[in-house]
């Protein structure tokens, strides 16, 4: 374990919400206990959940001093007592619910489940981490560390919706809103499926992007409106799976343009957090609307056998080096395509 002789590292901690409140600073590189693994963090990737997360504009009991940012791969530095699952050189990627590992999480119609790195537990985004052995999966054998850093919150999610709980089979229509992370792994996920995809956007650049990507469709959707566009190209059908990341009022625009006995994946709070939509369209075309909140370990297992059999390969606009957390938040702000990382070493 020569890298860890100088018994410290690098992490961003803040003391409370804002990205003022973000200290980069030093600590001492902790040990595994039982059941616990050591990590050497190679890639962190930024979702919008991460921002949110830091701009305290999504409410959490957070553990102050805290480390944001839930999604990391690295290598297995050391093992504590009783480790089975992994030994040391292994390459590994975190899983955005640990606690979830299959079937439905835990949680009540009270109080919901939400127990995540990066949010409840501290996050990812530190030279080294110490995380329970069963928090952790096997990265993709066809991916690089920063490629399988993108997979625990966005690939999954994506997958989550069209897979695990949308059973997308080939001859369906896929429509995707916008382009950022998740957006841009459900269509190489809906594309690998054999389904026709669609791509809604503000920039015709970014449509040309995603088409070179393997998407049929590319709608501006703000030089007509888009769903008068979607009848027009399925011939009124409309679309079988929608991948909504917009919320909000949105999901009006999303029951309009969705196939009778469609399906609606609400992934996003683009729009704020209340959603809304009119009654006729949600009685009459009676779609499925899931919510859907990332996934399990079971289901990400799954997704990265696709991913190595697929040779599926994550978009990444950018990557930051570790010290760069406030351009690459900005960045976050400003909209990317496909996802942006940060390595905290070359």
């Amino acid at each position: 374990m020569s890298q860890t002789l100088s018994k410290t590292m690098q992490r961003w901690t803040m003391s409370a919400v804002g990205r003022d409140n973000l200290t980069l600073s030093t600590a001492a590189i902790p040990e595994p206990g039982p059941g616990e693994v050591l990590v050497r963090v190679n890639a962190i990737s930024l979702n919008y959940r991460d921002k949110i997360v830091i701009d305290g504009t999504m409410p959490l009991a957070l553990p102050f001093p805290f480390t944001p940012a839930s999604d990391m791969a690295g290598v297995v530095e050391s093992l504590g007592e009783g480790v089975t699952r992994f030994q040391p050189g292994a390459r590994v990627i975190s899983t955005f619910s640990p606690d979830w590992i299959d079937g439905k999480p835990n949680g009540t119609a009270r109080t919901p489940p939400y127990r995540t790195l990066g949010g409840v537990y501290q996050g990812m985004l530190a030279e080294y981490v110490v995380i329970n052995e069963n928090w952790l999966v096997a990265s993709p054998t066809s991916l690089d560390d920063i490629q399988a850093s993108t997979l625990p919150c966005a690939g999954l999610t994506a997958w989550f919706a069209l897979v695990e709980r949308g059973s997308l089979h080939a001859g369906q229509s896929v429509l995707v809103q916008g382009t950022g992370g998740v957006s841009m792994f459900a269509l190489q996920i809906a594309k690998t499926h054999g389904a026709k995809v669609f791509v809604t956007s503000s920039s015709d650049e970014k449509l040309a992007r995603a088409k070179a990507l393997g998407a049929d469709y590319g709608i501006n959707r703000l030089q007509s409106d888009w769903v008068d566009t979607v009848y027009e190209l399925t011939d009124e059908y409309g679309i079988d799976h929608i991948i909504e990341t917009v919320g909000g009022t949105n999901l009006a625009n999303s029951l309009r343009a969705v196939a009778v006995h469609g399906r609606i994946s609400v992934i996003g709070v683009l729009d704020g957090y209340e959603i809304s939509g009119p009654a006729g369209e949600l009685l009459l075309k009676s779609p499925t609307i899931q919510g859907i909140g990332v996934g399990h370990r079971r289901a990400l297992e799954d997704f990265i056998r696709a991913i190595d059999a697929n040779r599926i390969k994550p978009v990444i606009e950018t990557c930051y080096r570790f010290e760069e957390l406030p351009q690459a938040l900005a960045h976050l702000d400003r909209g990317a395509f496909g996802k942006i990382v940060l390595t905290p070493r070359d």
